[in-house]
């Protein structure tokens, strides 16, 4: 076959050529047009979402995780926590972790939690010693006490760093860790310089800030000698922001016109159980205007992410989770957790793991197999451990 007589087919023409060829009369024509069909800029196989790396496939993420076999493991955990008076809880956490990273499955392979109760301890104890002395000094000295908050607020970026680090480390997926690479200079300025600044403008800046947090959180997270990037939009972050704000707006004045309605055609006798009445409503309005406005703000900023961030050569990310979805899981374990005492926890996070990961799909690229291990240091918990003690929360995903 000359080439040259197909070099002006379309991706479609060059399929029905080849289809319209006897595999006994032009073996050799039928292989170079699949040539040519397979190296065609319009093949499928070659598409990607600005990303030069074929697909190979794209996969959903599995969770396999049972609410009677979590239960086991958290009430076992809890008796035993309590009984080593908080011992064990270091032990509880790398259950915990083990038992939903080894049950959350990515195209036919498994994430592994590495980290030792040891580790965990100790950083628990140091987090647990700061705290005490922080409490000592607030209680005998005003000036010490001031002075560890100023400590503690430049110490802040550090712990946060430390805190990513470890977790992004005691990760692993098909044997390859993860990593942290963040840098306390910058983690100073987007964790402090920042919000500082959003304060000066009225916290209009603020969602731009909360861009900037993600942006550096993402981008700094490897995986082997593999970069996870992403492409933000500052637009998608105010209105998610801003959404929120108007949806708790909203919520509060159509209690506050409910409650004044209410009160307007009550008699003096019947005020002291409408204002007992109020005060329900308010606390429910309260709680519902937390859980619709996160949500909200949540499920858009997570599919954002998660829709523009990718593992060069390794692999994309689609999460597709519904505000209406988020509200309801939200809003249901709220109730749940409330109505048991605490005891349907294990259900809870089953159901969040198992909902989280329905939503979210990987598109692997043909360099996922190509990933090199790099030497990761051993890394400390003490960060994550201090952070948890002076309740300093960074999520991912």
């Amino acid at each position: 076959m000359d080439n040259k007589n197909y070099q002006s087919f379309s991706f479609n023409e060059l399929l029905n050529a080849q289809q319209s060829l006897s595999s006994e009369a032009s073996p050799q024509e039928i292989a170079d047009l699949e040539a040519m069909i397979t190296a065609h800029p319009n093949n499928p196989a070659n598409q990607t979402s600005g990303n030069t790396t074929p697909v190979k496939r794209t996969v959903s993420v599995q969770f396999f995780g049972k609410t009677s076999e979590f239960f086991s493991i958290w009430i076992v955990n809890l008796l035993l926590t309590i009984v080593t008076l908080g011992i064990y809880s270091a032990w509880a956490t790398v259950r915990n972790n083990r038992y939903f990273y080894s049950n959350t499955e990515i195209d036919g392979h498994r994430f592994a939690y590495l980290a030792e109760p040891i580790q965990i301890l100790k950083g628990r104890i140091i987090g647990l010693l700061l705290f005490v002395s922080y409490f000592l000094a607030v209680s005998f000295s005003p000036f010490a006490a001031g002075i560890i908050m100023l400590v503690l607020l430049f110490a802040y970026p550090l712990l946060i760093c430390m805190s990513l680090r470890f977790k992004m480390r005691m990760t692993a997926y098909r044997n390859v860790r993860f990593n942290f690479n963040g840098k306390y200079g910058r983690a100073s300025v987007v964790f402090i310089l920042l919000p500082v600044m959003s304060v000066f403008t009225l916290y209009l800046a603020l969602p731009w800030v909360m861009k900037k947090v993600d942006e550096f959180i993402y981008d700094n997270i490897t995986f082997g000698d593999k970069k996870l990037s992403t492409s933000l939009e500052t637009g998608e972050y105010y209105v998610a922001g801003l959404g929120a704000a108007f949806i708790g707006i909203a919520l509060f004045v159509l209690a506050s016109f409910s409650i004044g309605f209410s009160f307007s055609n009550l008699v003096p006798a019947e005020v002291g159980i409408a204002f007992t009445l109020g005060y329900v409503l308010f606390i429910v309005t309260y709680i519902a205007a937390i859980l619709i406005c996160s949500s909200f703000y949540a499920a858009r900023i997570r599919n954002h992410i998660f829709n523009n961030s990718l593992i060069e050569d390794v692999s994309e990310f689609t999460s597709e989770l519904s505000v209406a979805q988020l509200i309801w899981l939200r809003s249901s374990n709220f109730v749940a957790i409330v109505c048991s005492l605490g005891f349907a926890m294990p259900w809870v996070k089953i159901r969040t793991a198992r909902l989280y990961a329905s939503v979210t799909q990987v598109t692997v690229l043909a360099g996922a197999d190509n990933v090199l291990t790099k030497d990761s240091q051993s890394s400390s918990a003490i960060g994550e451990e201090v952070a948890n003690a002076f309740d300093i929360d960074v999520a991912i995903g």
